[in-house]
């Protein structure tokens, strides 16, 4: 499962760069589109001028109020100057730098994987098992891990995807990827505040730091360095998952109350309600997919058997020493954790539905 898992990441990961690549091709082409498109802007601009005057345009431009049935905010401003400071921190700044951001955590996975290697058991798994997460656990993980996922995917798109996507296929199914990225967006981002909510109360208790994590972080969690392979002290969560938890509830509030702003524009917003949520969701979102990045690498390669207990519920009586030694100290004499617990489930359900048949 976990290398079939391995695969399909990978396989992502390349379909990524190789849309990259395309891109660059088709640049070229691109760029005298966009040529064109100016010059035929510029040809309808000096009509409109033309037609309407050029002192109304200039009015219009500095951000004169003109009269109109419209009862919204700003309803009298045709043109709001102050937004091209936003579209200056958006198109000009955000984009690129996070486009650089995404790619650097990609590069520093990949580094991290060819120079440090990841992160193996230092004795043999003994195959006793110990219970760690329930099937509720695992379906709020999953839930919240493809919801993120495909919200990112769907929000690169929209930001992205005119340099991406739209120079390599044709416009008809442009206007489809760019249609159904925005729909679902749309509609699916408030299910991830639903989910956050409930990943929020379910897990905050195991989540809270203790001097035990400030020891966890000083040895680098035992996977760089002088500290490889030394396995620091650690409860249910060591300090790097907390530290997670806290990314995903923090700048995931930020997405969900902005994304809020954006989705519902009834309750009075104004343009600059608008902006500003924009950009705060742009980088709450980035600095997320960047983290996650890391947290992906860890649970597919950087560390041998970490992704077992999210699929199984179940992790092997070394990986818990070695991990989470203070969490396994605690749990290792409950019943469920004793060897044949499972056989004597089943055998115990069976007796008993066999008596109720008689």
């Amino acid at each position: 499962m976990t290398k079939r898992i391995r695969r399909w990441f990978t396989l992502l990961v390349t379909a990524f760069m190789l849309t990259f690549a395309l891109s660059a091709i088709a640049s070229e082409e691109s760029s005298q589109n966009i040529n064109n498109e100016r010059l035929g802007e510029s040809v309808i601009q000096g009509e409109m001028a033309g037609f309407a005057g050029a002192d109304y345009w200039r009015a219009v431009k500095n951000g004169q109020e003109g009269t109109t049935t419209s009862k919204s905010p700003e309803h009298g401003v045709l043109i709001s100057v102050p937004g091209q400071t936003w579209y200056i921190l958006k198109e000009k700044w955000m984009s690129p730098l996070g486009a650089l951001a995404i790619f650097g955590s990609l590069a520093m996975v990949a580094l991290a994987y060819v120079t440090i290697g990841p992160l193996k058991l230092s004795k043999p798994k003994t195959g006793r098992k110990i219970k760690r997460w329930s099937r509720m656990d695992r379906a709020l993980h999953w839930s919240m891990a493809f919801t993120f996922l495909t919200l990112a995917f769907s929000g690169l798109t929209l930001v992205y995807g005119k340099h991406f996507i739209k120079p390599i296929v044709p416009s008809e199914i442009w206007g489809w990827v760019i249609y159904a990225a925005k729909q679902y967006h749309n509609y699916i981002g408030p299910i991830f505040a639903i989910l956050l909510f409930t990943v929020l109360i379910k897990w905050w208790r195991k989540s809270v730091f203790n001097k035990v994590d400030m020891q966890w972080f000083m040895k680098l969690g035992g996977m760089v360095g002088k500290h490889k392979g030394k396995h620091p002290s650690a409860g249910f969560s060591n300090g790097g998952e907390k530290a997670i938890f806290w990314l995903l509830i923090w700048f995931g509030l930020f997405i969900a109350v902005s994304g809020f702003v954006l989705d519902f524009p009834m309750f009075g917003q104004t343009r600059r309600d608008m902006e500003l949520s924009n950009l705060v969701h742009m980088f709450s979102a980035l600095i997320l997919i960047c983290g996650f990045v890391f947290h992906i690498y860890i649970g597919l390669f950087g560390m041998e058997a970490a992704l077992d207990g999210m699929i199984t519920g179940e992790v092997d009586e070394t990986w818990a020493k070695e991990h989470h030694d203070l969490w396994y100290d605690d749990v290792k004499d409950l019943p469920e954790n004793q060897p044949g617990y499972d056989e004597k489930l089943d055998a115990e359900s069976k007796g008993k539905a066999s008596q109720d048949n008689v």
